[in-house]
């Protein structure tokens, strides 16, 4: 598992004086990055390869508030990828300075072709690269159903 670590800054609190939604995001979205630039998935890297990731959605659990000037860290683990490594999972849990989980997020993507701008497998390089890392124990592969598992069309929620 991936840790990144990290202080609440003023800017990360909301008007309830502890870690704001905005604040969580980024930390996952700078956790996400680093990991990635390990993996040498970096801004010149991709946009050799004209390739970018996309969010399909993030679901956040919070547990217990966490507030300023506190260290947080916050894990980073590869949950399911598709064959071709088009579609990926994420989770990330947040921990204080005690090591004790107050937040858990679930968040699903894609890569998209920068110049067509449709969602597109990896190369060979950047799939090699991923199929070495360390995957949950829950790692599944993933099919384009499961990116579709939350969506509805606006009459089926009348």
């Amino acid at each position: 598992m991936y840790l990144k670590e990290f202080e609440i800054r003023w800017g990360d609190v909301d008007a309830n004086r502890h870690l704001g939604n905005t604040a969580y995001v980024n930390y996952m979205g700078h956790t996400r990055i680093a990991f990635l630039n390990e993996l040498v998935f970096n801004q010149k890297s991709m946009a050799d390869h004209h390739i970018g990731p996309v969010v399909f959605y993030e679901h956040m659990y919070y547990f217990k508030e966490v507030f300023l000037g506190k260290p947080v860290k916050v894990s980073f683990e590869l949950v399911g990828m598709s064959e071709d490594g088009m579609f990926f999972e994420f989770h990330h849990n947040f921990y204080d300075g005690e090591g004790k989980n107050f937040a858990h997020c679930e968040m699903m993507g894609a890569w998209i072709d920068m110049n067509t701008r449709s969602l597109t497998g990896l190369s060979n390089e950047f799939l090699n690269n991923f199929n070495a890392i360390e995957k949950s124990p829950v790692f599944r592969i993933l099919t384009k159903e499961d990116t579709r598992k939350f969506a509805k069309k606006p009459m089926d929620l009348v």
